[in-house]
């Protein structure tokens, strides 16, 4: 084979690389289109959990808290007993409201002499402010299952402004117990010194991170 054969034969192939280059980035963003189109499709999905007044199912109901340990860990921190109610619009998720009351004796720590400590007067003083409640404000969609909460938070006494990040997971007729079931996941920041929990700053992080994920029902009809 000559130089010039040598030359047309590597052109050749060349171009043959260069179409299976082509279709093969066509086929991939034809994927990636499909993958897309399939999110919004999720994204835009009803949910079908009609409206009315929700209260928080106790078996999956989870507020959690945690901070930087003097730099060592973050442990987790779970309140156990709560209350709650939440009347859901469905038609307008903006127009829904929630009211939360927490029972601050039921802070579970995992290590029982650090729950003493937590409800005693130098921390939550469970006994003079035995709950702590949150009350929406404001509710506001920021895309097809997100949104954000705004409302009252008290603790020890003081009333803030907090916003909650919620991500609405799921809404659904549930055939087991005849209910209607609403899934949502929240967080948010706070620095506990301004409830008057500041402690141990900065050897304990002021900043601390709620993390809530919850789901709530509603009795369906008898005939459902």
């Amino acid at each position: 084979m000559t130089l010039r054969h040598y030359a047309i034969a590597a052109a050749a192939l060349s171009l043959a690389a260069c179409g299976q280059s082509a279709e093969t980035k066509t086929a991939a963003n034809s994927a990636a289109g499909e993958a897309a189109n399939a999110q919004q499709d999720a994204d835009t999905a009803e949910f079908e959990a009609p409206s009315g007044e929700y209260a928080p199912d106790p078996n999956h109901a989870y507020i959690t808290f945690s901070y930087l340990h003097q730099g060592y860990s973050y442990p987790w921190l779970r309140w156990g007993e709560w209350t709650g109610t939440l009347d859901w619009n469905a038609d307008a998720p903006e127009k829904s409201s929630v009211s939360v009351t927490i029972d601050v004796a039921s802070v579970d720590s995992g290590v029982e002499e650090f729950d003493g400590h937590l409800v005693g007067e130098n921390w939550f003083n469970a006994s003079a402010y035995p709950e702590i409640t949150f009350v929406s404000t404001n509710v506001e969609k920021t895309g097809a299952n997100t949104g954000k909460i705004t409302g009252d938070l008290t603790i020890k006494g003081i009333t803030k402004p907090v916003t909650l990040d919620v991500t609405f997971r799921k809404g659904a007729y549930e055939e087991r117990g005849n209910v209607y079931k609403l899934g949502f996941s929240g967080k948010t920041e706070i620095n506990r010194s301004e409830w008057g929990l500041g402690a141990y700053v900065p050897v304990v992080s002021d900043e601390v991170d709620i993390v809530i994920e919850t789901e709530w029902t509603m009795a369906a009809p008898s005939d459902e």
